[in-house]
């Protein structure tokens, strides 16, 4: 009997035990631990070596932070310099930092890094370290050449840095409205960045930006007494764009030219490339309307056009987001384009002639990696195995059928290669592996597995995910979905739901990898109070080809509500649904989603929350509006059918909308617009303002931000 009642004891304290194991996510792990002690374990700063076989990162002992280097082939791994090392040596210069800082390798024995305003480079052979820049303070946009040359951004003016020289200004009409080197065109077109060095370091082309005639904007400050306005230049749909131009600086002379890029002041400039010799300078540019690209050839000597190399249209957009990548030889290079629908590689000479499509078919290309010594593959990741996923493939290009897949593992492969393309690191996930990272070959053969993260969330209650697709309304399309149980859900008992949207292009929410941060993790703190989290990726959504991106063309919200409430129709037909609790949350695009979800749709969501929230196209920019939208001029029914000012009088449930009131994205106008059409209709709208916020709240008041989103569906759903 003795025995038994031991027995009994053990299992108890064993359940106790695993039950004490099992425990709930904090707001504080949501919002503050999410991206650090609870994200997989990673590797840190990994990085290629330009040429030798061997990569790098920043590992961690108990003593210090050291600079690794690893061996692709052999696997073996020797420490180049501890943080101790750097630090003793940057006391001259600088407070001596704490953390390893952000290093790039100039060549195979020397890194580049910048700290505070000061540039240098470590030497690991002979453990030397140079102080080779120190830039004036307010100094951003710092950009290198392939061999170290610095130019930099200073009130919108850029300067080069020479030598011991001192800094040598290119440009002088900077101002308040007039830019040079900056990131033009709100960062649309692929455009991330306005000045590009040529090959060798010779020259520089950058953008110069005319924003004058575009309306300013004010944003609050309320910081100051009085009250002060901080004005920004924001092109909104139909109104004034700005004018775009290109030039090229030549350091020897130090002089500069304009390239005759010819065509209406408003189109879009973008593709900027560099041919290998320096000779010429290919330029996109597309018409405002942005259904017609012209790909065009220009010589960098004196700004001159010399031939269009090709052109793309399209009956709704053409939207170009590549380069050109140029292959070993030095007269052709790869262009991707979604021209037949789906984002693929096509082989061109610098005459504007097509040698070859090397890719083709129902799926895309989201990142071309280049061609292997020889010549004679190229390698690239892409959708081929499934749309949520990410995988390594090479093709031939004497026989482009022939697409080998060298990633195996199911889910999604991020994929950084040497530049002899003969090695690769591949940071793999999926929804039950957080992270794996391994060195592999151009024939997909495993090298080395350098770190395989444990789960970080080993300890916490997390119910199932699951990852599935339902039928559109056309019985034809496929929208996939992804649904988070409570832990220990009972199929037997009725659970309300939270939809989670974005919904908008150029973003895709569900894929088979591993999901963490502030929003997933908040996903499986509600969960835990007995929620179901959904997710579905309607039409107009990213990485499903141009007919599904395009099903939403010049009608924002109405196919996606459509296809949203056919994740409801399929919620609610489940037993463990409660379908009188359906609650909807999303933020920018998601924002604008939830608030038309809760007025567009006759009560089908009981509860819904949305953040920085367009509530009319009008009020949004002009590059990203017009492409989808048309102008309000050429398209006026369907931006007031898209109009939530609208649709807010059809409010039925409980609606919080949230804005940063310093928002330079989606600005606040929209959400205090909303507010006020509300209180003219006694419509009972929450609303909440972030002050001093852009787009996304940060910081310590991100706590808050959740702990409102949370309270309200707690209290309200």
């Amino acid at each position: 009997m003795k025995k038994i009642k031991y027995a009994l004891l053990f299992v108890a304290a064993l359940f106790l035990s695993t039950v004490a194991q099992q425990q709930n996510f904090t707001m504080e792990d949501v919002v503050f631990n999410s991206y650090s002690i609870l994200a997989p374990e990673n590797l840190s700063q990994l990085q290629w070596l330009p040429k030798e076989y061997s990569y790098s990162y920043v590992d961690e002992d108990e003593n210090s932070q050291w600079l690794v280097k690893g061996f692709a082939s052999s696997g073996r791994r020797a420490q180049l310099v501890s943080l101790e090392t750097l630090a003793n040596k940057l006391e001259e210069y600088v407070t001596p930092p704490k953390q390893f800082p952000r290093i790039k390798w100039i060549n195979d024995f020397i890194f580049r890094f910048q700290i505070d305003n000061k540039i240098f480079i470590y030497d690991v052979d002979d453990e030397d370290l140079e102080l080779i820049a120190t830039l004036p303070e307010g100094a951003v946009n710092v950009t290198f050449s392939n061999n170290n040359k610095i130019v930099f951004i200073k009130d919108n003016n850029l300067f080069l840095v020479k030598d011991d020289e001192e800094n040598i200004q290119i440009t002088t009409d900077g101002k308040y409205g007039i830019t040079n080197g900056m990131s033009v065109s709100r960062n649309e077109f692929g455009i991330n960045g306005g000045i590009f060095w040529s090959p060798k370091g010779n020259f520089i082309a950058f953008y110069h930006e005319d924003l004058s005639a575009v309306t300013d904007y004010p944003l609050l400050n309320i910081e100051t007494k009085p009250a002060t306005i901080k004005k920004i230049k924001y092109p909104m749909a139909g109104g004034t764009s700005p004018v775009v131009s290109i030039y090229i600086y030549d350091i020897a002379n130090n002089s500069k030219i304009k390239v005759k890029t010819d065509g209406p002041k408003n189109q879009y400039l973008t593709n900027v490339t560099w041919g290998p010799d320096e000779k010429y300078l290919f330029v996109g540019h597309l018409n405002r309307d942005q259904n017609h690209l012209k790909l065009i050839k220009y010589n960098t000597s004196n700004g001159e056009k010399i031939k269009i190399l090709f052109e793309e249209k399209d009956d709704k957009y053409v939207e170009p987001l590549y380069p050109l990548y140029f292959t070993h030889e030095s007269n052709k290079f790869i262009w991707m384009s979604q021209r037949d629908g789906w984002t693929h590689l096509y082989l061109y000479n610098t005459d504007g002639k097509m040698l070859k499509r090397l890719t083709k078919g129902d799926w895309l290309v989201t990142q071309y990696l280049g061609f292997d010594k020889k010549g004679e593959n190229v390698f690239f990741v892409g959708t081929k195995s499934s749309p949520i996923e990410r995988h390594l493939y090479k093709v031939n290009i004497k026989d482009p059928r022939n697409i080998k897949q060298l990633t195996i593992n199911k889910g999604v492969h991020r994929i950084s290669h040497h530049p002899s393309n003969h090695y690769f690191i591949d940071q793999f996930s999926s929804i039950i592996v957080p992270r794996e990272i391994s060195i592999m070959n151009e024939k997909g053969e495993v090298y080395s597995v350098l770190n395989k993260a444990p789960n970080p969330i080993e300890g916490y209650a997390v119910g199932e995910t699951k990852l599935f697709t339902i039928k559109a309304n056309d019985d034809s399309t496929d929208l996939f979905c992804r649904m988070i149980l409570p832990p220990n859900f009972d199929s037997q008992k009725e659970y309300p739901v939270i939809v989670y949207v974005y919904g908008g292009p150029h973003a895709q929410l569900v894929t088979n990898r591993w999901g963490y941060g502030a929003t997933y993790y908040w996903f499986y703190y509600m969960a835990q109070r007995g929620y179901i989290i959904f997710t579905l990726d309607n039409r107009g959504s990213y990485n499903r080809g141009l007919e599904f991106e395009q099903a939403t063309f010049r009608q924002l919200g109405s196919v996606e509500i459509e296809d949203q409430l056919t994740g409801v129709k399929y919620l609610t037909s489940l037993p463990y649904v409660d379908s009188e609790r359906i609650g909807v949350y999303g933020w920018s695009f998601g924002g604008f989603m939830a608030t038309s979800l809760m007025t567009r749709t006759d009560g089908a969501f009981k509860v819904g929350v949305a953040g920085g929230a367009v509530i009319d196209w009008k009020y949004y920019e002009v590059m990203y509006t017009e492409r989808y939208m048309d102008t309000p001029q050429q398209n006026p029914v369907g931006y007031k059918t898209a109009s939530l000012l609208n649709h807010i009088k059809n409010l039925k449930g409980k609606l919080l909308e949230v804005h940063g009131t310093a928002d330079p994205v989606v600005v606040w106008q929209n959400t205090l617009k909303l507010t006020k059409k509300a209180a003219d209709l006694n419509i009972p709208l929450d609303y909440y303002p972030y002050p001093g916020h852009p787009h996304h709240i940060g910081g310590k008041d991100a706590l808050h931000l959740f702990n409102k989103i949370t309270t309200y569906f707690l209290d309200n759903l």
